[in-house]
């Protein structure tokens, strides 16, 4: 198998899904000739012609509309937010059009072929606009979908599901990984599956969720445990809407422990509804309170960034004070 970085398999899960359905279009701000800011559309244009990749107007709002356009006449469009933090504009129309289309019509139309791609997260020093993980803002609206991939593996055959799902989907791209994260890739075809969690590694003492970037905060605060005498089971979500709850529930019910981890502030954040769920359904079985490590309840800083990430020395005290609570 090939070596890849995130990137290029974004770029090859786009090229194979152009190539398997006409009805793929690709666009966004600078996504053609250029092949967006980070080149993950690099030579799509040359290759399909500008009528199935191209560069829009800097409106995202605009963006949006037209691909809710697109996919209610029977496109599969594929529109690029260039970066999360500027997703906001186009809110309405993804929470008020792109979530609803197919409830208010009684299934007479609908959406489902919209995928919406968009690089987020922190740690390239990108300050208060280019760092932001908006996640939970679309977790909270029925008839989305939303997943994170975490390696080169994922992106592809996550992305390839998430264009071919019968339903609008929110790709969310950490862009900390997409030239840090490298890893053998197929070149075949392939779909991993929505709405189900991959459990990394197994273990006995506690369990250790994330999705994304943080996934790479897991895995070192899981080494500096297992130095320690603690079994971390590893989990990663990799859809955050549908949520693999079942997968999460029987870890607990093992383990009696969970520490869930994501970029965004603590207030609101996706963490909290995964709490909420877990004691609910793991509740007896709970051998300390579930810990989240989180953003801050700030503004992402700019030359404060470090202080603001949840990193793994973070996640290695949460596993600490849970295993001695």
């Amino acid at each position: 198998m090939p070596k890849m970085n995130m990137l290029q398999a974004i770029n090859n899960a786009l090229d194979i899904a152009m190539a398997a359905d006409d009805k793929v279009i690709c666009f966004g701000e600078d996504v053609g000739i250029f092949g967006g800011v980070f080149r993950a559309t690099s030579h799509l244009q040359e290759k399909y012609g500008r009528a199935r990749c191209f560069n829009t107007p800097l409106v995202e709002q605009g963006i949006i509309g037209f691909a809710n356009g697109l996919a209610a006449q029977g496109s599969t469009p594929v529109a690029e937010i260039q970066f999360a933090d500027y997703i906001f504009p186009a809110f309405d129309q993804i929470v008020n059009e792109s979530a609803k289309f197919r409830y208010r019509s009684g299934d007479l139309f609908n959406v489902g072929g919209l995928t919406i791609r968009t690089p987020y997260g922190g740690g390239i020093s990108g300050g208060l606009y280019h760092s932001q993980s908006p996640e939970a803002y679309f977790a909270h609206t029925p008839g989305l979908k939303i997943a994170v991939p975490r390696n080169p593996h994922q992106a592809k055959g996550l992305l390839l599901a998430a264009i071919r799902d019968p339903n609008p989907v929110l790709f969310f791209e950490p862009k900390r990984l997409y030239r840090a994260s490298t890893g053998e890739v197929p070149e075949e075809d392939y779909q991993l599956p929505l709405g189900q969690a991959e459990i990394v590694k197994e273990g006995g003492d506690i369990t250790l969720l994330a999705w994304g970037a943080q996934m790479e905060m897991v895995e070192k605060a899981a080494e500096l445990a297992e130095k320690e005498g603690v079994s971390c089971e590893i989990i990663d979500l990799r859809t955050i809407v549908p949520w693999d709850i079942d997968t999460v529930v029987d870890s607990v019910l093992k383990t009696g422990r969970l520490v869930v981890t994501h970029e965004a502030p603590l207030t609101g954040g996706f963490a909290g509804e995964i709490a909420a769920t877990i004691q609910e359904r793991c509740f007896l079985y709970l051998e300390s309170p579930i810990a989240r490590v989180t953003g801050l309840d700030t503004p992402f800083p700019l030359t404060l960034e470090k202080e603001y990430m949840p990193d793994h020395l973070k996640v290695f005290e949460a596993i600490k004070q849970s295993m001695a609570f």
